[in-house]
This record gives structure tokens, sequence and C-alpha cells, in this order.
């Protein structure tokens, strides 16, 4: 047996499933907690809710952006953390500005650009002398209100961020984004400059979509004209109404985009699709990260994804969310591919 093999076989153990080469990449070890919820300081940037982690590896520690949302937008914070169950805030790193017709509500940043190897540590690559980041932001206070765009931002240190320019807009694109980008994920391969996304149509009950743009320059952006590369999918599927957050990686040659779907009846899942290139998808037959029974903290919504290697196992961030809005209790949380202990 190959280390392969081996690994897929060890994956697929105890999940009742027959190992294939997606089986490598299941996470059906829950923590069953949340690693990080909001702030009880109701002048906290996170008061109501946190949302959307970013897991990497910087300077000997492991740190998160995630999302806080307080009631008027979405702001975005970093933790820290030395094993990646204990996590301390160091602070919102970009707030909104309200000189700014952009980010005068809302801003939210997704993904540094990173080492994406699955089995990397995630440590984060510079360009330039400095680390890039990605964002999108919603134009109307709210709770994901309005048609967002996405631009770049960087740092030198990570807590001070610079607004940069702004890469795609929904006006500027097909059908079924043009209601609005959401999470940006920036992966930089051999020269290019990939830039994954999901985006919404203009229908009342909307749908949710992920497409692909590419630069090799930073400044000019070309849309992919097979986009979207994960669709919706049929009546019944995981992702019948969204197909969405994606996080991408590699594996060898293999092009992972972990993502999650929302199907008719509202509950929402991490799913994966996978790839020989970064725009010709295959959706895995299995859903990575599932609903919890009544009383668990991902008993709504368990998505949002955000993949690191560890020791040896993959662990899988993700939102997790109990209750119902607006009373929900929205917060991240982490499953592994090994028994934890």
């Amino acid at each position: 047996m190959t280390r392969r093999e081996l690994m897929i076989a060890l994956a697929a153990a105890g999940t009742g499933r027959a190992a294939t080469p997606e089986s490598a990449y299941d996470t059906p070890y829950k923590w069953g907690k949340l690693v990080l919820a909001a702030d009880p300081d109701p002048a906290s940037f996170d008061s109501r809710a946190v949302d959307c982690p970013f897991v990497f590896h910087h300077d000997g520690k492991f740190h998160m952006t995630y999302l806080g949302f307080d009631g008027t937008g979405y702001q975005t914070g970093l933790a820290s953390s030395t094993d990646l169950l204990h996590w301390t805030r160091r602070g919102c790193i970009l707030r909104r500005d309200p000189a700014n017709p952009i980010t005068r509500y809302n801003i939210a940043l997704n993904w540094i650009l990173r080492d994406t190897r699955l089995r990397s540590r995630g440590d984060l690559k510079k360009v330039n002398g400095r680390y890039l980041g990605v964002f999108h932001a919603y134009p109307n206070p709210g709770y994901e209100a309005g048609p967002a765009v996405i631009g770049l931002c960087w740092s030198a240190d990570l807590l001070k961020w610079e607004i940069g320019d702004i890469c795609l807009r929904p006006e500027d694109g097909a059908d079924w984004e043009n209601g609005g980008l959401y999470k940006p994920c920036l992966i930089e391969h051999r020269g290019t400059y990939y830039l994954f996304y999901n985006a919404k149509n203009r229908e009342k009950r909307w749908r949710e979509q992920t497409g692909v743009a590419t630069s090799t320059d930073l400044k000019t952006w070309r849309r992919y004209e097979g986009n979207p590369i994960v669709r919706n999918g049929g009546a019944g599927s995981w992702d019948e109404r969204f197909a969405s957050d994606p996080c991408v990686m590699l594996d060898g040659r293999k092009w992972l985009l972990f993502y999650f779907g929302l199907d008719a009846q509202g509950k929402a899942r991490d799913l994966l699709a996978t790839g020989d290139s970064p725009f010709q998808m295959i959706k895995a037959d299995r859903i990575l990260i599932d609903v919890g029974p009544s009383g668990s903290v991902d008993s709504v919504y368990a998505h949002k994804p955000s993949v690191i290697w560890h020791r040896g196992a993959l662990l899988h961030y993700y939102c997790a969310v109990s209750g119902k809005w607006p009373d929900e209790v929205r917060g991240i949380s982490v499953a592994s591919s090994r028994l934890w202990g």
C-alpha cells in the first residue's frame, strides 16, 4: 500500500463510507464547541457574531482572520493560537471608514496570500515586500446588504492595512453574479493569480455560485469565460441554492475547492469539488461537515470552510450556527481528520 493509499484508508475509517481519493479530505471528528464566539462586550466590533474564518501560520504561531458583526456591518478581526484550539483576540485590523463610499459600512478581509499546498504549514507569502489580502465590501448597513465588490489590500505587519485596487464589480459580470460578490480566495500559481469568489444573481430568492478570475499583474483581471466553475446542483441536492465561499488548496497537482452548499430546506453544509485544473471542477459525492443535532453548536449551519494541516491531521474550521434569527448564535468551530486527544 502506498503512503497516499494509506492516508485515504485512514481518512475513511470510522465514516461508514468506502475509501475514495476524496475521503483523504474528510474531517469527521468535530470538536463540538466554538473556538471563537461573539465578544460579550456590547461595544466590540464582534459583539453580535463572528464569521468566515481564514487560518494560516505566521511568525511561529497560527492566526485566524475572521469577520465580526456589530449590528451595523462586518469588520475584520485577528486572533492567534499556539494549539489551534484556544484563540486569543488581537483586535480589529480592518475597520469601516465613513469617508470611503466602498468601506463606510463593511470591510471583510477573507484571505491573505499564503502557501496553499494542503500539507504545508500555511505560511504567508509576500508580494514586493508586503502581505497581500483580498476583501469584499457591502455598500449598505445591515447584514450583507447591497451588491458587494472585491478588492485588494496590503500590509507590512498584518495589523495595519492599506486599501488597494478594486478587482471585480458585480455590474461588470454576467447574470449569475451581478447581484453582488462574496468571499474571495486568492491563489498564486506559476506566475498567475487566481481569484476565486462566489456571487449571487438578482432574483429575490437568489442563488449563489462560484467563479474565478485571473491576472498576471494584479491590475487587469479576466473572468473565466466558463464561469461559474461550481454551479448549483439539481433539485434536492446539497447545493441547490448556494455553492459558495471557496477555500482553494493544492494537493500535488490536484486542485481542491472546499465550499459550502445551501439546500432548498435552508441547511448549509461544507462540501468539496476537485479538479486537475482551476477551471474544471468535479463535485465530490460526500458531505465534509454536516449540520449537527438539535442543541449542538452547528444545528442550523455548518459552513464557510478554512483548512490547515497540522501534525499529520487536516483541520477544517467553519462557521457554526445554532438558534433562530435574529437570536441565532454564530461562531467558529473546527473538525479534524483524526480523533482528538
